[in-house]
């Protein structure tokens, strides 16, 4: 059947309004004849279905294009997660890695401690195979596998699974990659991923290169060695490998691993996604692939109308199903996180308050009820004044709410004070923000409540203790500065120093001696942080040392310690303390005085005490001398005598004078007031000129004095005249307490020992040592023998040894007393002192060894 067109179909009709379109189809209905409107009643149906069914399969057609286009998506997603994965773990390794090389470089680590870091680092890592330290020779100083033991790099064997040692472990020389990877990390100083490769094992692997840097350079590298097939089995997730297969490809397309098993090509996928691997690069590339899971489905147009209309009525109820899961979620979702959003509110300690535009409040949270102490359905609809407002500040409060409407409040916030439930009060701070909404309204307004009473009183409390400590400063009598390093300003100065100096930083660089300049202390590049403004090494320790300064601009002397600190600003600042010590150092100079008085005056009492003694040696040579005039008068008068024997008789008269000369100067040097001069000194000068004083003394005794000073004795810097007082002095005692005891013959000896030896407390020291064999001292007396004043003579004053030891300490020696015991009985007592080596000095080749002598006794000639 054939139609024409004509004016009688609806396509004719005349255009109309909107409102008319039905009338004029009834219209036109009506006007036609049955014969047509059952053409039309049947052509109407079939164009129907033919229209659904052209919908249908457009919209399958159409739906079809959506899955695959999802599909992608998905693959594409999938591969970025995993990519994502991989990129985050190679790169959380390779910090680790860095860290354990800066600490090789540093030498902090030695291979132990690397082959337990390395196991615990491969322990926790399954993708890496091994972790390899590579001197810069290529040699393996230590490696560690997931196959075999911590090994010393001459032994360090890779395991087969079975457990057998195969060859040793050399992670370089298995292919060409590695090499060419370890050049590179030589080359440039930073990590670097070698191309893949197959290991010994047959596995597709691929290295990371840390390079070693230390001071001198390049010394070697950090090798890990990652196996491909587990960077795909660990870091892709369960749910992603569940729905797309994954691979590792090099640029060239060839597959190195999949996860669908073998090379991944013997299904070809029908979605690919391929995306670069970061941080290796070098061509290794992840893939991503799709499957599609159904076949096609080829019928004919009935067959598809047929499914078409069989799955229109599931499709309605799925879509309805749908629909209404979809809903479900929805509302599943905006109740989890309403509940987020309350949880969270609950949490905060930040009291939340909304109120309209009105002042109404319209929303509390429980924070802001805890502080407040009212309860939400208290809060909720109050307008002001609020019941947390002070009943004694409603003014200012009013002021601040009307500020708060007009949108004036300050960004800072606002410091107020509120009242809770109970009458109490604290401090808070405000914070105003506009309420909008969807729609871009505002609809009220905001306000974050924090109680800042803590942090007020801490704030307080601070402000305080930085009052008190300003005070505390500016009340000290020692003058306190902080001078900037960089730029030589005065950052500080308190009322000592202000007094003293005024505001001028010249004074502090006086002080301080001027040793550390700004120039000095930031002298290069290299040795300063910009950023800071403070030296990269640790900082010196110039200046920190006590010093006394004399200023000439107060006249006073100062007692000045200095060290570095970091200022507020975080740049480098020097603090400096100078205490007046003026007194102190005019007290010490007149206790030098009177210390010399006394050392004087002491030298005195000790020749005084000797006085009779030298008297009756004088008196030996005085009196040859007149015997040998008389006589010489007598034979010449007489003329018996010739010339030879007149030159042997003066001869004999000027030895006699010269010894009374030499025992004359002799007192006088020892006597003779001076200023005390350390010098070199030579032992064997001082311990000659004492036994020359002290023979005198022996011989009125009856004592023997024997000595031994050792040869070769380095020179010391010491006052020869103060020691050879000390060593008189403990001569003279050990002499006087063996006559006092009177002591039989046989113990009527002092030894006198000069020898060199070690100390742990002063190092090389020369020991002079006298020993006597006297009576002893009480053990009582032992402990007070050197206190000034006490004395274990009846007539003494008390002075002697407690002078010894103040010469010995000024020359930073050492003094001590003690028995001698034979068994349980007191066979004698011996003193001891040592004075430091200098140890610049040269050893005095002329000293030789003084053999004992017992001819003390006997007369001079």
């Amino acid at each position: 059947m054939t139609f024409s067109a004509s004016t009688n179909s609806p396509a004719n009709l005349p255009l109309a309004a909107p409102g008319q379109t039905n009338r004029l189809f009834w219209r036109w209905w009506r006007k036609q004849s049955p014969s047509q409107q059952d053409r039309y009643a049947t052509l109407g149906p079939l164009v129907s279905v033919l229209l659904f069914l052209a919908a249908i399969i457009a919209a399958f057609w159409y739906l079809r294009n959506e899955e695959l286009e999802r599909e992608q998506e998905s693959v594409k997603r999938d591969t970025e997660v995993v990519q994502q994965q991989i990129r985050l773990r190679l790169i959380e390794n390779q910090e680790q890695l860095l860290r354990l090389g800066r600490e090789i470089s540093v030498k902090a680590v030695t291979p132990e401690q690397f082959m337990r870091q390395a196991g615990d680092f491969v322990r926790a890592r399954p993708e890496v195979i091994s972790v390899s330290w590579v001197q810069a020779d290529e040699s393996v100083k230590a490696a560690r596998t997931t196959l075999s033991l911590p090994l010393d790099p001459g032994q360090a064997m890779d395991m087969d699974p079975l457990g057998g040692h195969t060859e040793p472990y050399d992670p370089l020389h298995i292919s060409k990659e590695p090499q060419s990877a370890f050049r590179l990390a030589r080359e440039r100083n930073q990590p670097i991923y070698s191309k893949p490769y197959a290991n010994q094992m047959g596995g597709k692997v691929i290295q990371v290169h840390i390079p070693l840097i230390d001071r001198s350079g390049f010394i070697g590298t950090l090798v890990t060695e990652y196996s491909l097939d587990s960077l795909l089995r660990y870091l892709v997730p369960r749910e992603v490998s569940g729905r797309h297969a994954m691979g590792l490809i090099q640029a060239d397309g060839d597959i190195l691993t999949s996860t669908v098993g073998g090379d991944g090509s013997a299904v070809k996928p029908t979605f690919v996604y391929d995306v670069i691997v970061t941080p290796v690069g070098n061509g290794l590339m992840l893939r991503g692939m799709g499957f599609r899971t159904s076949s096609n489905l080829i019928g004919n147009t009935l067959f598809w109308m047929v499914v078409a209309l069989s799955a229109l009525t599931v499709w309605t109820l799925m879509g309805t199903l749908r629909h209404m899961r979809r809903r479900s979620q929805i509302q599943k979702t905006l109740v989890q996180e309403t509940n987020f959003r309350r949880a969270m509110e609950n949490s905060m300690l930040t009291g939340m308050r909304t109120i309209d535009l009105e002042g109404r409040i319209t929303y509390v949270n429980p924070a802001f009820c805890a502080m407040t102490g009212f309860s939400e359905e208290e809060l909720i609809g109050c307008v002001p004044p609020y019941p947390y407002w002070p009943k004694d500040r409603l003014d200012e409060f009013n002021r601040m709410f009307q500020q708060e409407l007009l949108g004036r409040s300050p960004m800072g916030g606002i410091e107020v004070v509120m009242q809770r439930r109970d009458g109490s009060q604290f401090d808070a701070r405000m914070y105003v923000s506009p309420l909008i909404d969807a729609q871009g309204d505002q609809t009220g307004w905001m306000t974050s409540v924090t109680n800042i009473t803590e942090a007020k009183r801490v704030r307080d409390q601070l402000t305080a203790a930085h009052e008190r400590f300003t005070t505390v400063l500016e009340g000290l009598d020692a003058a306190v500065s902080v001078v900037s390093v960089q730029r030589g300003e005065l950052l500080f100065a308190n009322r000592s120093y202000r007094l003293w100096f005024g505001a001028n930083p010249d004074a502090h660089s006086q002080l301080t001696g001027g040793e550390i300049t700004p120039d000095e202390v930031l002298d290069g590049d290299e040795s300063v942080d910009h950023f800071g403004g403070l030296p990269t090494q640790a900082l010196t320790n110039a200046g920190s040392d006590t010093r006394e300064i004399f200023m000439d601009s107060v006249q006073k002397w100062f007692d000045v310690r200095a060290r570095y600190v970091q200022w507020t600003d975080g740049h480098l600042a020097q603090m400096l303390i100078a205490t007046d010590i003026t007194v102190r150092k005019q007290a010490e100079e007149a206790a030098a005085r009177q210390a010399e008085k006394s050392q004087f005056t002491s030298r005195l009492i000790t020749m005084g005490e000797m006085a009779s003694t030298v008297a009756h040696e004088l008196n030996q040579p005085l009196a040859a001398i007149s015997n040998y005039c008389s006589g010489l008068i007598s034979r010449v008068q007489n003329g018996n005598i010739d010339n030879e024997q007149l030159v042997g008789a003066l001869e004999k008269t000027s030895r006699q004078a010269q010894r009374a000369g030499q025992i004359i100067h002799r007192i006088r040097q020892f006597v003779k007031r001076s200023e005390p001069q350390r010098q070199p000194a030579k032992v064997r000068d001082i311990t000659d000129a004492v036994l020359e004083l002290a023979v005198f003394e022996m011989k009125r005794r009856r004592v023997t004095l024997n000595s031994m000073v050792a040869n070769r004795l380095p020179t010391i810097m010491a006052d020869p005249i103060l020691i050879e007082q000390v060593l008189l002095n403990l001569l003279k005692n050990a002499a006087e307490a063996i006559d006092s005891a009177q002591m039989p013959q046989s113990r009527r000896i002092i030894d006198l020992r000069v020898q060199q030896r070690k100390t742990e407390e002063l190092g090389q020291v020369i020991e002079f040592t006298v020993t006597d064999g006297g009576p002893g001292m009480k053990e009582e007396m032992l402990s007070r023998l050197f206190e000034a004043f006490h004395s274990t003579k009846a007539e003494g004053l008390g002075i002697g040894l407690s002078l010894c030891r103040s010469i010995i300490e000024s020359h930073h020696g050492r003094i001590k007393a003690e028995n001698i015991y034979n068994e349980a009985m007191v066979a004698g007592c011996r003193f001891t002192f040592t004075l430091p080596v200098d140890s610049g000095a040269d050893t005095d080749f002329s000293d030789t060894v003084t053999p004992p002598s017992n001819d003390l006794l006997a007369d001079n000639p």
